[in-house]
C-alpha cells in the first residue's frame, strides 16, 4: 500500500487537494466547506479540516521554499503587501497580520524564466520583515513608496546616482524610493489621483490627464512580450515625447487651478515624481507600473471578503504558503487541483535531491491508460 499523505489517517490526497483549492483557489471558509460535505453525509468538523490543512502544509514547505529562491534568483520582482484581519487570542478581537507578494515574471520583456509567486505572511509591517526576505535579492524592485525598502536601495556614503558612477547600480534598485534619484514610478498610482477628481467632479483637466497617462498605456500593449532592446527602442520613439509633452502641459494646469485642491495634489505628486516616472523608458526590462504585484493580491482579497479573518499567526503563514502554490501553478498554466493531488500523494516517498522534479513547471501529469474498445 503507498504512504499515505497523513499517517494512519482516513483522508485521501486528492480529497486534501480538493480541500485547499475550495479555500484558496475558489475562496470558500472551511466552515462552508463542512457544510457542503454534510449535505453528501460526510461529517467532518471545521477543526479537523484546519487540522489536515495545517500537516498539508507541512508537508509542501519545501516544495514553497524552493519557489521562494526561485522568485529572489530573478533581476526584476514586483512587490506588494495587504492587510489581513488575524484574531488576536485572549482580546477577543482581531490584529492586523500582513500579506506579502513578491512575483518574478519575465513574460513581459521575453525572458525565458518560469513565472513564480511568493506569499509571505508576518504579523506587523516592520520593514524588518520585507528587508530579511529581500537579502539575497540583487536587481531592479519594483515596489510602491513603503519606507520600509528604503534601505535596500541605499549605498553607504552617496546618493544612489553618484553611487552607480562609482560602483556600478545598487544591489537593490527601487521602483518608487522617494529617497533617491534612481526610481522607477508606478503610472498606475498616478493616474489613480486623477481619476478621483474625474469621477467625483468631473473636472476636465482631469479627463484629459487620464487621456494622456492612457495613451503611454496603449504604447504598452502592443510591445508586451517583447525584447528589452525592443520595448525601450519603442518607448524611446514614441513614448518619450508624449512625456516631455505632458511634463508641460502638467505644469501649464497647475496654474490655473487652487493650489490646495485635490487635483492640485494629483499634479504635484506625478510632478515630484517624474525621474522615477520616466525611468522605465531606459531600460526594456521595467513596467510602466507595478500592476503585476497588484493582480496577485487580488485573489488573497477577494478570499479575505469569504474567510475574513486568519484564526492565528500559524494560519496567515499556512495562508501563504497555500497562496504561493495555487498562484504559481496558475502563472505556469497548470491546474492546480491535479498539480497538487500529485504532489500530496507522492511527495512523501519522494527523493530530496529531486524534489524540483515537482515544481509546477517541471511538473509532468500522471501517465493516464486507456482501454481498447
Amino acid at each position: 500500500m503507498p504512504d499515505l499523505p497523513i499517517p494512519r489517517g482516513m483522508v485521501g490526497p486528492s480529497f486534501l487537494a480538493h480541500i485547499v483549492i475550495a479555500k484558496f483557489c475558489d475562496h470558500l471558509p472551511l466552515y462552508r466547506q463542512a457544510e457542503i460535505y454534510a449535505r453528501s453525509g460526510l461529517d467532518i468538523d471545521r477543526s479537523q479540516l484546519a487540522e489536515w490543512l495545517g500537516h498539508v502544509a507541512w508537508l509542501l514547505k519545501p516544495l514553497v521554499e524552493l519557489i521562494a529562491k526561485h522568485v529572489m534568483a530573478g533581476r526584476v520582482v514586483h512587490a506588494d503587501d495587504t492587510p489581513v484581519d488575524v484574531l488576536a487570542p485572549g482580546a477577543g478581537k482581531t490584529k492586523t497580520g500582513r500579506l506579502w507578494v513578491y512575483l518574478r515574471d519575465e513574460r513581459p520583456h521575453a525572458g525565458t524564466a518560469p513565472p513564480a509567486v511568493l506569499y509571505r505572511y508576518t504579523p506587523d509591517r516592520k520593514g524588518e520583515h520585507c528587508r530579511k526576505e529581500l537579502a539575497n535579492f540583487t536587481g531592479w524592485l519594483h515596489a510602491d513608496g513603503y519606507a520600509g525598502f528604503g534601505r535596500l536601495y541605499e549605498i553607504a556614503g552617496a546618493r544612489t546616482t553618484d553611487a552607480m558612477l562609482l560602483h556600478g547600480p545598487p544591489r537593490v534598485m527601487p521602483e518608487a524610493c522617494f529617497q533617491h534619484d534612481a526610481e522607477v514610478g508606478c503610472w498606475s498610482h498616478v493616474r489613480r489621483g486623477f481619476w478621483d477628481e474625474w469621477a467625483s467632479h468631473k473636472a476636465t483637466i482631469a479627463k484629459q490627464a487620464l487621456d494622456r497617462i492612457g495613451a503611454l498605456f496603449d504604447i504598452e500593449r502592443p510591445i508586451a512580450g517583447a525584447r528589452p532592446d525592443i520595448r525601450r527602442a519603442v518607448r524611446q520613439r514614441t513614448a518619450r515625447p508624449r512625456i516631455d509633452e505632458l511634463a508641460v502641459w502638467l505644469d501649464a494646469q497647475l496654474a490655473k487651478i487652487p493650489g490646495k485642491s485635490d487635483l492640485a495634489g494629483a499634479v504635484r505628486y506625478a510632478r515630484s515624481r517624474w525621474p522615477a516616472l520616466t525611468r522605465y523608458l531606459d531600460d526594456g526590462r521595467l513596467e510602466i507600473s507595478n500592476n503585476a504585484a497588484e493582480n496577485q493580491i487580488r485573489p488573497a482579497a477577494v478570499g479575505r471578503k469569504n474567510w475574513l479573518f486568519c484564526g492565528s499567526d500559524a494560519g496567515g503563514e499556512r495562508a501563504a504558503a497555500f497562496y504561493t502554490l495555487v498562484r504559481t501553478a496558475r502563472l505556469n498554466g497548470i491546474e492546480p487541483e491535479a498539480w497538487l493531488t500529485d504532489v500530496i500523494a507522492r511527495i512523501g516517498a519522494h527523493p530530496i535531491n529531486r524534489l524540483a522534479e515537482m515544481l509546477p513547471w517541471n511538473w509532468q501529469p500522471p501517465a493516464t491508460h486507456s482501454v481498447a474498445a
